[in-house]
């Protein structure tokens, strides 16, 4: 039986979605045939609207409830469940609450399967929860899965070890798939070393002189995006 508080979300959500949007999102997103997103299914909702909604039910719902909302066909119902995962995680208390939102997270991550819903999960609740508790081995056992998003579930979750100071394990992951084909992969490398280099520039030029003639080009864009333009021009060119 349907749990009627996932009804009521459901609801909410389909009371603000725009007809704009949910013709515009499948093109985003690129969910048509032979694409990284084939199939997925969109109603139009915004995010800043989808954490509306979130914030009003994260406290009350169970996760037997956010498992209708994370199985759901729908982007914004599975979305809006992640949403509502983070500020569960983020509000507990528990340690062993966390670790079940821990192990909620892995056993679903099959439906955590476009970026925006790696993007805005994984570092505020794998990531997180690896760093406290000093032990870093979900996050290289899932580098190791075929999956792509699994791979940029790894390296994304390093955001908060990059936030924290510590890059070690951000550039372990990152070399593990740097030369993974799909561009998606490229850029969560990139972003990563272009966050590291936000941090401490030296540790980012260090790397980028040892492993920047390897590096994909799209890879090598986005880490030196914040860099001076000569600095820049002479990595594009292969001055270093």
């Amino acid at each position: 039986m349907k749990s009627k508080i996932s009804f009521e979300i459901k609801e909410a959500l389909k009371v603000l979605a725009l007809p704009e949007k949910a013709e515009f999102f499948p093109r985003f997103f690129k969910t048509g045939k032979g694409e990284y997103a084939e199939g997925d299914q969109f109603i139009g909702v915004t995010v800043p609207d989808q954490r509306k909604i979130a914030k009003e039910y994260f406290a009350s719902i169970s996760l037997e409830e956010l498992s209708e909302l994370l199985t759901s066909k729908i982007h914004e119902h599975r979305h809006c469940a992640l949403l509502m995962l983070v500020s569960k995680f983020e509000k507990s208390k528990s340690a062993e609450e966390k670790s079940e939102f821990v192990e909620f997270y892995l056993r679903q991550k099959k439906y955590v399967n476009n970026w925006d819903l790696v993007d805005n999960s994984c570092y505020k609740i794998l990531g997180r929860f690896c760093f406290e508790n000093n032990d870093n081995r979900v996050l290289k056992a899932l580098s190791e899965e075929e999956s792509l998003w699994s791979k940029r579930m790894a390296v994304v979750a390093t955001m908060h070890h990059v936030k924290k100071g510590e890059f070690d394990l951000m550039k372990e992951l990152v070399l593990k798939n740097l030369q993974h084909p799909h561009d998606l992969m490229q850029k969560a490398n990139g972003w990563l070393l272009r966050e590291m280099g936000g941090k401490n520039e030296e540790e980012l030029l260090s790397f980028l002189n040892e492993h920047y003639q390897k590096m994909p080009r799209t890879s090598l864009r986005y880490a030196i995006e914040k860099l001076d333009e000569g600095l820049r021009q002479d990595y594009l060119k292969g001055r270093i």
